[in-house]
């Protein structure tokens, strides 16, 4: 199922590196909330990725936006990971592939290696009512979200 701009987000509970349950709806009630879907930690680009929110975290909060990554990763590895590059917003595990399913973003299979159900690199901007406001989904690993443009959708929000 591909996710559409208007419509309403699925609302999902996943485990955060701290091993506690977190819901889509507790992040909605700051404001505006950037699902980064992401393949797998201590990858290259994925690094680069979390590191880029976590170094726009201080506009991000200016534009009312709290970033939330999700990764098919333990929560034991992305506990590592959040602590190697002092990432401060929450790292979500979907382990079973729930979410990425849910939100059409599973990769199956992952071309690299033959990994099955590997998540793609995604963005999703939703505002505090839970509707999708705008959505990238990547056509390579290797691309980079557009920054500037998630950005320019949280503005708009606001």
């Amino acid at each position: 199922m591909i996710l559409r701009v208007g419509q309403r987000v699925p609302d999902f509970t996943l485990p955060d590196s701290d091993e506690r349950e977190r819901g889509l709806s507790d992040f909605m009630r700051g404001g505006n909330t950037v699902i980064a879907f992401f393949l797998f930690a201590f990858s290259g680009e994925c690094d680069r990725e979390m590191c880029t929110f976590r170094d726009d975290a201080e506009e991000l909060e200016s534009l009312r936006a709290q970033v939330i990554g999700i990764s098919v990763d333990s929560v034991f590895t992305l506990r590592v990971f959040g602590q190697t590059y002092g990432i401060g917003f929450p790292l979500l595990s979907d382990f079973n592939k729930k979410v990425i399913r849910a939100y059409g973003v599973m990769q199956d299979p992952w071309f690299a290696l033959g990994y099955r159900g590997v998540s793609k690199r995604a963005i999703f901007v939703i505002d505090g009512r839970g509707v999708l406001r705008y959505r990238w989904i990547a056509n390579a690993p290797s691309e980079e979200p557009p920054y500037g443009r998630v950005k320019e959708a949280l503005a708009k929000l606001n």
